[in-house]
């Protein structure tokens, strides 16, 4: 008797934060995709959320946008403790992924997600739907509509299931597009921007570019930016020049 496949599975998250630490997190919100026996990709109904304690006071900033508050999270457990039962669940999972992964990646470090790779539905998003002029995770949500996504289980905006939900929705649609390994690869790379987000060429797209005005970008602070120019470049067949990059100002 054959033993029963488990389905492939990819969890996911969305992180809300008390700041800019480094354990700054106070929710996290969770939703799995599902690969069924056709091989088509579904939502699940394996969701949640966790309230975790940052172990300092959330700043105003932060709480005008979650809406969470010091008491709710007082005598929650700390994200070292929340973390790695959530990132690590007991059934196996092919990714975890988050809407502009890079912020949760912050948080869910090795130590804690263990060697799982990574998948950035906005970078996805940007190969898949590049004619949409928007892609954060709530106007893709609204251009997109996407089919089976209850609008009450997506809301409040800006909260870690919620959020983590909808993005889900975006991952379902963008895996029954492109393959799991082209999603992998393409959140390993930089953002590829279908057009130029500022400056006398904003929303030009990159093709109708001079290579003067495309050679002018590589020396961008924006990797995003750097790569989309690049990519046109050597799409015309055409060498990428080493220009250096200014180094990032900080505030003292």
């Amino acid at each position: 008797m054959k033993a029963e496949m488990l389905p492939s599975c990819i969890r996911v998250i969305d992180l809300e934060t008390a700041g800019n630490g480094p354990s700054d997190v106070c929710e996290i919100g969770w939703q799995d995709v599902v690969q069924d026996e056709d091989g088509r990709w579904e939502v699940s109904e394996e969701r949640g959320s966790a309230l975790v304690n940052p172990g300092r006071p959330i700043s105003a900033d932060t709480m005008a946008i979650h809406h969470i508050q010091d008491y709710e999270v007082g005598s929650a457990p700390f994200w070292k403790e929340v973390a790695p039962s959530i990132l690590r669940p007991p059934h196996p999972i092919a990714a975890l992924a988050a809407h502009r992964a890079a912020f949760e990646q912050r948080y869910c470090t090795p130590r804690l997600a263990g060697v799982t790779p990574w998948i950035c539905t906005w970078k996805c998003a940007l190969r898949v739907w590049p004619e949409l002029p928007r892609f954060s995770n709530q106007m893709l949500r609204y251009q997109r509509r996407p089919e089976g996504l209850i609008h009450e289980i997506g809301l409040p905006a800006h909260r870690a299931m919620p959020d983590a939900y909808v993005t889900a929705h975006h991952l379902r649609d963008e895996l029954n597009a492109a393959s799991l390994d082209e999603l992998l690869f393409w959140s390993s790379e930089p953002g590829l921007l279908p057009r130029v987000p500022a400056g006398p060429d904003r929303g030009k797209s990159w093709d109708r570019l001079t290579i003067e005005a495309l050679t002018a970008f590589l020396s961008d602070r924006d990797t995003d930016v750097r790569f989309s120019a690049e990519t046109e470049l050597l799409r015309r067949g055409g060498k990428v020049p080493t220009v250096p990059v200014p180094a990032q100002q900080t505030l003292l």
